[in-house]
């Protein structure tokens, strides 16, 4: 393990503590939510028709990622039924924004299961439908948010559409929690992370802003907090789409939760309140999760004017901004952090960025092209970025720019990558692949 990977799990209270070794890939952005991996030998390149063991096709819509447990992979999926152009019309007069929005009259909602040796689907279950849903961004899905799994039990999530518990044998529905409401005005985005018995998650709406958790045994609220702190007087400015962390400052562990205009810790035990920090600018429609290292905390402040800032904290002092950064800031995909450089893809454009992540200073700045939503992830030395355009760059980590290959397959890449043993479990608007490499043929 890395010198990185070893402070990463010292740090970072992983959120599987329940969970087992055969659970490799239990979350987005892998174990820690860091996105990094421990499996080796992964391919450089790839295509249709080059180090692909198997491709499964996915019915539906979504955008989550895949996690997995053994010989199972699972994600989900969002059947849609448009809704007519006149009741579209009629439903989105309450929209306060001006974003492209998609409407549908019902959306049913599925968990997919997938074998990890063959890519045979093994289960294929709905798990509710919805009429009249809210309406979702055009570059969102109603399936975006990525469950967690842990031996047995796999929890996803659909926002205010509602949180489900499955038995990861059977397949059966244990719980579902609809209850708990906001209007999200782009669709859901948050994912969940699991912290000892409890599933916790972010409810960021237009009118609505507040955390949760629900036991994981019955799905009913353990804990709900609301947002504290002044926020813009737009409902527009007060959503947010992030995902927590838990993390361990001092001694004791604090879920680490950015909201629009501030970033929050709580008592993952009680949700109580333990401090927060204004970003001191605009914040908000936050999706990219944080990363840490080197006792600083790194997060974008999300969409229009976004920033990346670096947060220091412990030490019994209070937390503070170290340094911010303001060009080519993503609000989608998230940050990496290798040794003591921080990278991160621009949504449009694709400008790739690395940073001394102690001081901020600039390392380099290279345009890889393509518009980008996945996050980064970091896998036997190297870097790999996924675009929205189904192109996925692969770079040398380091203070200077080393792109070693650039690997196409068809359709849209908006979900972030998995990783167990050799191969990297990768999603597709259409699809979900094995990528492996093959080992030459022997020669007769």
């Amino acid at each position: 393990m890395t010198r990185l990977l070893l402070s990463i799990a010292v740090s970072l209270t992983v959120t599987a503590t329940t969970l087992s070794a055969a659970v490799e890939w239990p979350e987005w952005r892998g174990p820690g939510g860091q996105g990094h991996a421990a499996g080796s030998g992964l391919p450089v390149r790839w295509n249709e028709g080059q180090n692909v063991t198997w491709r499964t096709p996915i019915a539906g819509r979504g955008w989550s990622s895949p996690v997995i447990a053994g010989d199972q992979i699972w994600l989900t999926t969002a059947i849609e039924t448009e809704a007519n152009p006149e009741d579209a019309k009629r439903r989105l007069k309450t929209n306060t924004g001006d974003q492209p929005l998609t409407l549908m009259e019902k959306v049913e909602y599925r968990a997919v299961c997938v074998d990890r040796k063959s890519g045979k689907m093994t289960h294929d279950i709905s798990l509710f439908t919805e009429r009249e849903p809210q309406w979702v961004h055009k570059l969102n899905s109603y399936a975006s948010p990525t469950g967690v799994i842990e031996p047995g039990r796999f929890y996803t999530h659909f926002g205010a559409s509602g949180t489900v518990c499955l038995d990861t044998k059977t397949g059966k529905v244990l719980w579902r929690n609809s209850d708990l409401k906001i209007q999200h005005e782009n669709g859901p985005g948050s994912s969940l992370i699991l912290w000892r018995d409890f599933v916790i998650f972010h409810m960021d709406g237009s009118d609505f802003q507040y955390v949760v958790a629900l036991d994981k045994r019955t799905g009913k609220v353990a804990w709900k907090t609301d947002r504290t702190g002044k926020m813009h007087s737009n409902p527009q400015l007060k959503k947010s789409y992030a995902t927590p962390l838990v993390l361990e400052v001092d001694g004791r562990e604090q879920l680490i939760s950015p909201g629009a205009n501030w970033l929050y810790a709580y008592d993952p035990a009680t949700g109580r309140e333990l401090w927060k920090l204004e970003y001191g600018n605009l914040g908000f429609s936050l999706s990219a999760r944080p990363v840490v290292g080197h006792g600083i905390i790194f997060l974008s402040t999300g969409f229009m004017r976004p920033e990346l800032l670096a947060i220091r904290y412990g030490g019994g002092k209070e937390p503070s901004i170290a340094w911010r950064y303001t060009k080519g800031v993503p609000t989608m995909a998230s940050p990496l952090l290798v040794g003591e450089e921080l990278y991160f893809v621009s949504d449009s454009g694709g400008m790739l960025t690395c940073l001394d992540a102690r001081t901020g200073q600039e390392n380099y700045r290279e345009r890889l092209g393509g518009e980008h939503n996945a996050s980064l992830l970091h896998a036997d030395g190297r870097i790999y970025i996924p675009s929205r355009t189904g192109v996925t760059a692969v770079i040398e980590p380091g203070k200077v720019f080393q792109l070693i290959a650039k690997n196409e397959l068809p359709g849209q890449i908006m979900a972030s990558q998995a990783v167990a043993d050799r191969a990297m479990f990768l999603r597709t608007d259409a699809a979900l692949y094995r990528i492996e490499e093959k080992a030459p043929a022997a020669t007769p």
